[in-house]
């Protein structure tokens, strides 16, 4: 299975989640999928950008739609970040739905000599890829070490079920698809009723208190079910719950230590894999206590050096426009 490959930001080699990257090419090679990653991609614009200057925030994300198409007629990309896949699927859905704004995004892009016909790509996520093109039998195949007498607590997040541009992929309020995986790898899923609530996005850099009060839930919640740790499948959640952590402790005065892993990190646990390859060890909130229930013995993970240069600002060509449009 063949797809184009939208790794983001965050998942860069010497950024915060690449980890996750890391994770994903293990699980990749193991179920014989091939990422393709879009050449000379950029930056999705995060959730803030849209509400400063749509017409732009609309032709950057466009631009990685654009570079897409240029892999092999490869018509799905899958995107591991949930930023990056409502972003990506987003402006593909409000491209097609809206012919002004396909219009003036295609006219940006022409300065760069780009074009994007709305519909070319479907963005994916990754959890989707695993769970309904690879299927629980053949994740369960591949199964070596199962992940018995772990408990954990299944967490999606609130972007990746809502608001499904290209079909629901799983219930909004209260999905099961990663519950489901998580068994097949033999780990124990506790019953997680704050498994699609928001982590709090950026709040951390806006409001504090909103911010600690939102992760606070988070990890409560996973702690009163006496979780071992939490597993996601986004890098802000990711974050958030685990280098906010500590913050939120002396916020709250309280003294909560719940680690936050990958999904695919936990598959290539069950896969196999030593913890090292997987990226383990450099989360923040120490996993080496829960992860000795299952016997999987965690070092210490040095963080890796950039993998690629920051490209210039002229990468990105917009043609003046009126403010209106702009806007």
């Amino acid at each position: 299975m063949k797809y184009s490959y939208f790794p983001g930001c965050s998942l860069e080699r010497g950024a915060a989640a690449y980890p996750y990257q890391q994770s994903t090419e293990v699980i990749a090679r193991t179920l014989d999928l091939e990422f393709v990653e879009v050449e000379d991609w950029n930056c999705c614009g995060a959730t803030e950008y849209i509400a400063l200057n749509r017409m732009a925030a609309y032709a950057l994300v466009a631009r990685n739609l654009a570079q897409a198409t240029k892999n092999d007629g490869l018509k799905e990309m899958v995107a591991p970040c949930s930023a990056c896949y409502l972003n990506l699927s987003k402006c593909d859905a409000y491209l097609t739905d809206d012919a002004a704004l396909a219009a003036n995004v295609n006219a940006a892009l022409a300065e760069g000599g780009l074009s994007y016909k709305p519909g070319s790509i479907k963005v994916r996520h990754l959890l989707d890829v695993v769970v309904n093109d690879v299927g629980y039998e053949r994740v369960a195949m591949r199964v070596t070490k199962p992940l018995r007498g772990l408990r954990v607590a299944p967490y999606y997040g609130c972007l990746v079920g809502r608001p499904a541009f290209y079909g629901q992929i799983d219930d909004p309020e209260y999905p099961v698809t990663l519950d489901k995986l998580l068994k097949v790898l033999g780990a124990e899923v506790v019953d997680y009723p704050m498994k699609a609530h928001c982590c709090g996005g950026h709040m951390t850099q806006i409001s504090e208190g909103v911010a600690f009060d939102l992760i606070r839930r988070l990890v409560k919640g996973a702690a009163d079910y006496q979780a071992d740790l939490i597993v996601t499948v986004c890098p802000m959640c990711q974050l958030n719950l685990d280098a906010f952590q500590g913050g939120m402790n002396r916020y709250f005065k309280t003294n909560y230590h719940v680690p936050v892993l990958y999904f695919t990190q936990m598959m290539g646990l069950a896969f196999g894999y030593e913890a090292v390859e997987l990226g383990i060890g450099a989360e923040l909130v120490d996993a080496r206590a829960a992860l000795a229930r299952i016997g999987v013995e965690v070092p210490q993970v040095e963080p890796p050096a950039p993998r690629k240069t920051r490209r210039p600002k002229e990468a990105l060509p917009m043609p003046a426009m009126p403010e209106e449009v702009a806007k």
